[in-house]
């Protein structure tokens, strides 16, 4: 009994391991048929997907091309698509402009490529350019009217933008023979010899230049945003007539816009309330200000009476361009503590009352290669004729300073370290000058008539110290020099020297980098100006460290030739490929990507309401 009993165990156990195998067979061919028919199934899902996709495409790309027969997916035979055909066209439109930001790099930045992204990115849109100075004043002597260009780096950088462009450059008429100028508009082609485009004159009276021009943004808001200690000065009729003068220029600006969305470049610190005042009236336009000179901590400006209504018209921008991410920087800081608005730092957007503006970063230059630069003799005929002209010995060591006279530029420094060379190296004696160029500027100002009389008085103590019959080490010059004089100066020059306590940017230490196709001579530049950031190969100094000023004087006036032109070299390289129509196409391409989304959302918002209805 007990053996059978086993045996059936053991049978009970076989046959439950058969039909475990039999079972474990099924479900293996049960799973392999589900795979197989799974298989297929994806095939022709895959299959008809293509096919789809094809179609799909084909369809969009008809839409977005405009080949209404091409496909069921037209405009004409689907309407329901014709909102999202033009959604996808401007879509287009706008990756093209933001591949065209990120391959910049590839551009040959000139006058033909802002013509081309004026035609294929803004389809021709209106440009207007509004600032204070006018690229082009007209000054009577005598019975001769004569035509000048005015000593302004904001004029030295946007003339050629203009000449590419062919707009319209809204700007004060400063000139004594201005209105003889004009037609019965307001309007005078330039420039005079090769007319291509247009100045539209705004005229003010004695009043309110004085209180726009010389009391608030020049007593006010010049000294409160360069770091040169000289307190500002604000008074209540000073604003109310900066107040007044910006609304006309508002005025102008609406009266020349020939569309509802032109382009508005607005330039410096004389017209902040601009942005605003137009955003009121064109609510389509794109306005693009770029601020000329530093933006100071909060701290600083919180000082101004009126600051919220500076940064108000401020934002009335669609982008706010400054020349250092420390400026932009310093801008937010501003405010997110005065404004109830909200600052993104890593978008690099605040929105104010509903609106939003970009701030960015666009360091200006000059354009290369320097119209002043043609016909000019060669350097070493240049540094003849500059030693003949002065009346020096043909081997003399020249300096260069070529600025506006004004309290910002550290010129009174700059002499105090040519003072200091000459104790320190009395070697220098008799064998280096160095010829200052001032243009007078803003002489109506107290401050500024007392910075001149320092500016003299200091030059002739150094010239009383170490001068002698047919010798001066400082050569001062107040007077005007034009672009050609200027450039000839540059190319006669050993060192130029660049001492702004405090500046923007500054292109006159570009001006001589761009001057020089010899690759001599020597940059000794400020830390407080922009271009320090960019030019690196230069000799950068603090210029009130009068110490270290003259050592660089001193080393810039040794420097063997191989350095010097190793030095040259990479600083000509970058303002070749960093220059003005560069530092304008940047701005302008934001403007066109800006205005292609904003039609973009422009057409979703308006398809919504027929879907809605449906």
């Amino acid at each position: 009994m007990l053996e059978g009993r086993q045996l059936g165990e053991l049978l009970i156990v076989h046959d439950m391991s058969f039909i475990e195998r039999r079972s474990a067979d099924t479900k293996k061919y049960i799973f392999y048929l589900f795979a197989a028919i799974a298989a297929v199934v994806a095939l022709l899902t895959v299959v008809i997907a293509e096919l789809s996709w094809r179609g799909l495409i084909a369809g969009v790309k008809a839409l977005i091309s405009g080949e209404r027969d091409a496909h069921a997916l037209d405009g004409t035979r689907v309407p329901e698509l014709r909102p999202i055909a033009r959604d996808l066209q401007a879509l287009v439109r706008d990756l093209a402009a933001e591949r065209r930001s990120r391959d910049e790099s590839q551009i040959g930045w000139g006058p033909d490529a802002l013509r081309r992204i004026l035609r294929e990115d803004l389809k021709g849109d209106e440009v207007l350019i509004v600032s204070n100075r006018e690229p082009y004043i007209h000054v009577r002597h005598g019975n001769v009217i004569e035509i000048q260009q005015p000593a302004s780096g904001l004029v030295t950088a946007l003339e050629p933008v203009m000449r590419a462009c062919s707009g319209t450059w809204i700007a004060h008429g400063s000139g004594s023979a201005d209105r003889e100028a004009v037609d019965v508009n307001d309007h005078v082609m330039v420039p005079p010899e090769h007319p291509a485009y247009r100045i539209r004159r705004v005229w003010l009276t004695k009043k309110e230049e004085q209180g726009y021009y010389y009391g608030f943004a020049n007593e006010g808001l010049w000294p409160l945003c360069h770091i040169a200690h000289v307190r500002p000065t604000f008074r209540a009729p000073d604003w109310e007539h900066y107040c007044t003068v910006n609304r006309r220029f508002a005025d102008v600006v609406c009266d020349e816009a020939r569309t509802e969305d032109p382009i508005v470049l607005v330039h410096d610190y004389h017209l902040a309330l601009l942005p605003r005042l137009v955003r009121q009236r064109l609510p389509r336009a794109t306005i693009i200000t770029f601020w000329h000179i530093p933006w100071p901590n909060p701290e600083a400006f919180g000082i101004l009476p009126w600051r919220e209504a500076v940064l108000e018209g401020l934002l009335g921008s669609s982008i706010l361009g400054f020349h250092t991410q420390f400026h932009c920087h310093n801008f937010f800081d501003t405010v997110d503590r005065f404004l109830e608005a909200r600052v993104d730092r890593e978008s690099s957007t605040i929105i104010h009352g509903g609106e939003q503006t970009e701030v960015r970063r666009y360091p200006i230059s000059i354009e290369y290669p320097p119209a002043a630069l043609a016909g000019q003799p060669t350097v070493t005929e240049c540094g003849s004729q500059i030693r003949a002209r002065l009346g020096v010995s043909a081997d003399l060591r020249l300096g260069l300073g070529i600025d506006r006279l004004d309290y910002t530029k550290g010129i009174l420094e700059r002499f105090m370290a040519i003072e200091r060379l000459l104790e320190l190296e009395p070697r220098w004696i008799g064998k280096f000058s160095f010829v200052q160029i001032a243009a007078p500027s803003r002489s109506s100002i107290d401050e500024y008539q007392g910075f001149e009389a320092k500016v003299r008085a200091l030059a002739d103590q150094i010239n009383g110290r170490f001068g002698r019959e047919g010798y001066q080490p400082v050569i001062l010059k107040v007077e005007h020099h034009d672009a050609r004089q200027v450039y000839t100066y540059y190319r006669a020059a050993d060192v130029c020297y660049v001492s702004s306590l405090h500046d923007g940017m500054n292109l006159v230490a570009k001006e001589f980098v761009a001057a020089r196709e010899d690759e001599r001579g020597v940059l000794v530049l400020s830390q407080f100006t922009g271009a320090a950031r960019e030019l690196s190969e230069a000799l950068i100094v603090n210029p009130y460290d009068i110490e270290q000023s003259a050592a660089a004087i001193q080393l810039a006036l040794a420097m063997p030739p191989e350095e010097q032109r190793a030095r040259m070299r990479s600083m000509r390289n970058l303002i070749q490929e960093f220059n003005v129509y560069r530092w304008a196409g940047r701005m302008l391409i934001d403007a066109a990507r800006m205005r292609h989304r904003s039609r973009v959302l422009s057409h979703a918002r308006s398809a919504r309401p027929q879907a809605v209805s449906r």
